[in-house]
C-alpha cells in the first residue's frame, strides 16, 4: 500500500496548460502500475490516463493527443501534463495506484487513491 498526495491543480483559461503531480510514499514505488481520473461535479468519476512500469501508456479518447502522463521512478512521482485545456476538462483529479504490471481504465481495479487536485478551465 502506498500513499498518495496529488499537486498542481488550479485555474485556467481555455486553451491553457496545466501539470499535475502525484508523489507515492509508504511503499515501494516498484512495479506499480499508475493512473489518473477525474470526477466533474455531478458525474461520475471516469479514466484520464495509465502508466506502467514500464512506461507503456493508455488514454481515454477524450484527452488523447492533449494529456502526456509519464513517471519518474526515482522521485517515487507520476506527472499528468494537460494541454489545450477544455471548459469539460474540469473536474477533481485523482491519482491511483496498482500492484501490478497491467494497465486498466476500471476505477475498482486500483488499490490506492489520493485526495484529488481541482482544475478548473473556463471558456
Amino acid at each position: 500500500q502506498v500513499q498518495l498526495v496529488e499537486s498542481g491543480g488550479g485555474f485556467v483559461q481555455a486553451g491553457g496548460s496545466l501539470r499535475l503531480s502525484c508523489a507515492a510514499s509508504g511503499g515501494t514505488f516498484s512495479g506499480y502500475a499508475m493512473a489518473w481520473f477525474r470526477q466533474a461535479q455531478g458525474k461520475e468519476r471516469e479514466f484520464v490516463a495509465a502508466i506502467s512500469w514500464s512506461d507503456s501508456t493508455y488514454y481515454a479518447d477524450s484527452v488523447k493527443g492533449r494529456f502526456t502522463i509519464s513517471r519518474d521512478n526515482a522521485k517515487n512521482t507520476v506527472y499528468l501534463q494537460m494541454n489545450s485545456l477544455k471548459p469539460e476538462d474540469t473536474a477533481v483529479y485523482y491519482c491511483a495506484a496498482r500492484k501490478t504490471l497491467v494497465l486498466s481504465d476500471f476505477e475498482g481495479a486500483y488499490d490506492d487513491w489520493g485526495q484529488g487536485t481541482q482544475v478548473t478551465v473556463s471558456s
